[in-house]
Order: structure tokens, then C-alpha cells, then sequence
């Protein structure tokens, strides 16, 4: 067992993935159909809640007790800077997301969802990616570990978020590297670059996939020599959840970018995931075309933290609770489709 490196331990968890359940899904449509309203006439919010069912593998499904798990790191490309904000507004946001002023407090308070930060070492960058890999392999491979902590404690539905100054950079490389470049048909403004910031940023991106050209055909090489802990964390936790048929709701560009590489070692990985939103930030609406999910919402979100997903947890729960609430025909006295 001495010769098993950290990456392959990752790769012997996608080897046996839980699958949908079948009769779940059936138990759902049979209530539906009892439903007082015509058949489809909800849209989506019907195939919600077969999702829901599937991956929880239960007739009657829950949203009890939702999670956003925001995953915060610092990235050592910041220096050369790519972003329109220093590398330690990562902490002093973390400061707020404690004091519960961020955007996600308000809507996790909203909608009744659980807020939780993991904070992976911001006094220790990650390294510049343009210079060397940003991780070592075992470093990588021990943040994913960490972010499969995120399903503990019996929660039901997970929404993983993040937060990291120049993390719209190291996506953007991400995607660039799955899906082919240049770094200018991935990225965006990220925290608003003007248009000189912008063509630094591509510059720099460019750079990075140029310095690690001939090793980015691995997934999992791509997480560590371009990516980033909070990344690394979010996969971990998309992962985990899988494993432990927890269904997950997926934020935005920088999000999709740890679904994009799980996805890209296996498709069925994300098997589990809907998209919360489509974010305006860089291609996401090409990435998740590539990933086979329709978002949730549109509503020009692009600020991380997990607060797309979040929003979509609030039309999931309605979701759910007409599903849940709603009168059968039979229990309202209403007549049913009438006979030809």
C-alpha cells in the first residue's frame, strides 16, 4: 500500500458512486399525480423534487436542515494583480461573514439555511501558478479530504460556496485547461478589473497554462498545479455528499469549477448536483452547457459566497413544500380529469 499516492485514494472513491433511487422517484410521481392541480403544471418544481428523492433515496423527501458551506482561501497569483482588490479582503470578509453582514447571512436567514465557513490557512497563499504548481499533490489531495467534512452533523441538502481574492483567475485557468484556451474566452471581471486589469488578468492566466503545458491532461493535476484550496474543498464536499446521498446545489463560476473537474474525471460524479444559477461572470452559462445542467435561476448574481445557490434553496423548499402541503383530490373534494 506504500506505493498509493494521495490522488489515488480521490480516484478509488469515484470507483463506486450511490446511484438514484428508482422506486423513490416513483413514490414521488404517484403522490403528484394525486395533487390538486393538472399534470406538469408546476414544471420544474415537480422534477425538484423527483431530484430531491432520487439522491436521498426517500418517498417523502426533506430540506431540514440546508447548508451553505463557504470555503475560503488566499491565491499567490494575487500578487501579480489580477484582481481589483488586495488578498486581504479574504479575511476581512471572512470578519463579516462572522459578524453576519455579508449578502449570504441575509439570504441563508431568509430561506432558513445553515451557514458555515471553513477558513483553509489565508496566511499561507497558495503558490503563483505562473511560477510553479499552486499545490503539492498531498496538499491538494488532504484540502479535498478536509472539505468532505462539510456534510457532517445529518444535513440534508448542501449548497458549497467560496470565498478568495483572485479565485476568478484560477477558475478561469481551470476551465481553460478542460476545456481549451485562451484564458480570454473563460474569463471575467471577476471583482470588476477595469480593461487594462483585464487583459493583465488573461496575460497571466495564459501564462500559467503556457508554464504548466504537457501536465494538465489529469483532473486532478489541473486542481493542484491551477486551482485553489477552497476549490480543493469543494470538491471534497460535492463528493463526500455524493457518497453519502446528500443532494447539492451548485453556485456559481467559481463553484462549477470543482463540479467541472469532478465532472471531467467522471460525469456521473456530479450526477447529484443541479445548477442554483447562472452567474454573468466570464462563461459560465458555456460551462454549465458542458456540465448538462440548466440553472435554477438567472438573476445576474456574481458574487460567490454561495448566494445563487442559496436563492435557489428558497425555490427548492416552495418546491418541496407544494409537493409536501398541497390537498390530494381526494382529501379537498375536488373532481378529478373528467372520463372521455
Amino acid at each position: 500500500m506504500d506505493d498509493i499516492h494521495p490522488f489515488d485514494e480521490i480516484r478509488m472513491l469515484l470507483a463506486n458512486l450511490p446511484q438514484p433511487s428508482r422506486e423513490s422517484v416513483e413514490a414521488v410521481r404517484r403522490r403528484d399525480a394525486e395533487l390538486t392541480k393538472p399534470p406538469g403544471a408546476l414544471g420544474r418544481l415537480e422534477g425538484i423534487v423527483e431530484w430531491l428523492a432520487a439522491w436521498q433515496d426517500r418517498a417523502e423527501p426533506t430540506v431540514e436542515r440546508p447548508l451553505v458551506a463557504v470555503f475560503a482561501g488566499n491565491h499567490g497569483v494575487a500578487a501579480k494583480g489580477v484582481s481589483a482588490f488586495p488578498a486581504s479582503v479574504t479575511r476581512q470578509m471572512l470578519d463579516n461573514f462572522t459578524a453576519g453582514g455579508a449578502a449570504i447571512n441575509q439570504i441563508c436567514k431568509t430561506f432558513g439555511v445553515g451557514l458555515k465557513v471553513f477558513e483553509l490557512a489565508l496566511e499561507r497563499p497558495t503558490r503563483d501558478m505562473t511560477e510553479s504548481p499552486a499545490m503539492e499533490e498531498r496538499e491538494a489531495a488532504a484540502t479535498l479530504a478536509y472539505g468532505m467534512e462539510a456534510i457532517d452533523g445529518g444535513i440534508d441538502l448542501l449548497a458549497p460556496g467560496e470565498m478568495g481574492i483572485a479565485n476568478t483567475s484560477s477558475a478561469a485557468a481551470i476551465y481553460a485547461a478542460l476545456y481549451g484556451g485562451p484564458a480570454a474566452r473563460w474569463t471575467g471581471r471577476g471583482t470588476g478589473v477595469d480593461d487594462a486589469g483585464l487583459a493583465r488578468k488573461n496575460a497571466v492566466i495564459d501564462a500559467a497554462l503556457a508554464y504548466h503545458a504537457g501536465h494538465l491532461s489529469d483532473p486532478l493535476e489541473i486542481l493542484r498545479r491551477l486551482g485553489g484550496r477552497e476549490i480543493a474543498g469543494m470538491m471534497g464536499a460535492i463528493l463526500a455528499a455524493r457518497l453519502s446521498r446528500v443532494p447539492v446545489v451548485l453556485d456559481g463560476y467559481v463553484a462549477c469549477s470543482a463540479a467541472a473537474l469532478l465532472h471531467a474525471m467522471d460525469a456521473d460524479a456530479i450526477a447529484h448536483c443541479v445548477a442554483g444559477h447562472v452567474s454573468p461572470e466570464g462563461a459560465h452559462a458555456q460551462v454549465l452547457q458542458r456540465l448538462g445542467r440548466a440553472p435554477l435561476l438567472d438573476l445576474d448574481m456574481r458574487l460567490g459566497e454561495g448566494s445563487g445557490a442559496a436563492m435557489a434553496i428558497g425555490v427548492i423548499k416552495a418546491a418541496l413544500a407544494c409537493h409536501r402541503d398541497m390537498a390530494t383530490f381526494a382529501s379537498a373534494g375536488v373532481s378529478g380529469k373528467s372520463e372521455p
